[in-house]
């Protein structure tokens, strides 16, 4: 209202058309003035990518700025809008619809009537409820616009027995709802047969979801490399072998053994210690490295010993070797220990039953023990246990 009184004033004091003649009746003139500043048009607020996702979708401002590029052709909110009332008629939280839009932007420039429509009509014709499809739209985030969905799903609830482990594999491994039924995971289902391992054999699914997903030629060199380290056809450690190689590209392969072979390890000792526990050749360099100075200089073991028993360079040094390591020599000095312990024994030993054997037995002999190891063994260091050391025992 202020803005038209301000332009009848405006053209009032400053008109711009001709002067009317000494005939003219001024009030129409008013009232042309008046009628023309009231059908001028107000020019619409530009539809706002970024904005939008920040009120409609949930998304914050960094977040909707580093996306909203991938949605700049969007014009107008009535197709993102007519999306979100979708997600929300399924079922899905305001959290949920965030992190759809985040993990796919593009979800929102999808056609209900065309696409998602079709995708829920052909999920719900393999059996899946509305629930459960607004439990996949996040999982399985831009292949929900696929038209394979429905038919890799009803393959997967085949092979893995229910909704709920098929979406346990999807979480761990996005990838293999994109990978190829026919050409990738049929056929290396197959070879798995064939080499005598069924899925129920694989030890996890996150294993088993990326090795499925590898080229079937990859499996048939990974069976070579088990082969080549004397692992046994049919035994608990060819699945772990086949699956480990597997997952290891050529390059990584020879990086790690050339590692391990820096650090002192002879062909023989990889040998033996791959054929007992192949994963010892996933485990991180660093930490590698970390566990085999920890054994070899300060509990002073050779590494043919280790080799024998690879599971020890698995373990976590901060929050298992070392504390564990410490309190033995804690017990040792102060006469409590009746036998020596082989140090793999001592490391193997389940979290309770260590506990059992050599805390608690202890507690009243060295004030403290019990909270000084469980604080080592939360990652704090074991600067209490070597304090314990220093301390007399109680009587």
């Amino acid at each position: 209202m202020i803005h038209l009184r301000r332009s009848v004033l405006s053209r009032l004091l400053h008109p711009t058309c001709p002067t009317p003649g000494p005939h003219a009746n001024p009030l129409l003139s008013l009232h042309r003035l008046l009628s023309s500043a009231a059908a001028a048009p107000v020019s619409p607020k530009p539809f706002a990518v970024e904005d939008y996702l920040v009120e409609s979708c949930g998304l914050t401002r960094a977040r909707a700025a580093k996306i909203s590029g991938d949605l700049s052709h969007l014009k107008s909110p009535s197709n993102p809008d007519a999306v979100l009332a979708f997600l929300s008629g399924l079922g899905l939280s305001g959290a949920d619809i965030a992190a759809v839009v985040v993990n796919d932007p593009r979800f929102i420039c999808a056609r209900v009537d065309k696409t998602l429509d079709a995708r829920v009509a052909e999920l719900s014709s393999i059996g899946m409820s509305r629930s459960q499809i607004a439990r996949l739209i996040p999982v399985v985030r831009s292949h929900f616009r696929c038209k394979s969905l429905g038919s890799k799903l009803a393959f997967f609830l085949t092979v893995f027995g229910s909704f709920d482990r098929c979406l346990e594999v999807f979480r761990l491994n996005y990838g293999i709802v994109s990978s190829n039924l026919e050409k990738v995971i049929k056929p290396n289902l197959v070879f798995l047969q064939k080499c005598g391992i069924a899925l129920t054999d694989l030890p996890s699914y996150a294993f088993m979801s990326r090795v499925i997903c590898r080229p079937t030629k990859r499996l048939e060199e990974a069976l070579v490399r088990a082969n080549e380290f004397g692992v046994r056809q049919g035994t608990r450690m060819f699945v772990h072998a086949v699956l480990t190689f597997a997952i290891l590209s050529e390059e990584k392969l020879a990086k790690k053994l050339g590692l391990f072979k820096k650090l002192g390890w002879s062909q023989e000792d990889l040998t033996v210690a791959v054929r007992s526990m192949p994963p010892i050749l996933t485990i991180d360099e660093d930490r590698l490295k970390k566990n085999m100075k920890f054994l070899t200089k300060d509990v002073g073991l050779e590494i043919p010993y280790i080799a024998r028993r690879p599971t020890l360079i698995m373990y976590s040094v901060e929050r298992r070797l070392l504390p564990r390591h410490c309190l033995m020599n804690i017990l040792k000095r102060n006469g409590l220990l009746r036998a020596d312990y082989d140090f793999f024994s001592i490391a193997v030993f389940s979290n309770k039953k260590f506990l059992d054997k050599f805390v608690h037995r202890y507690e009243e002999s060295i004030h403290g023990l019990g909270d000084a190891y469980i604080s080592s063994c939360s990652g704090c260091g074991v600067q209490q246990l070597k304090l314990l050391s220093k301390d007399k025992m109680t009587h």
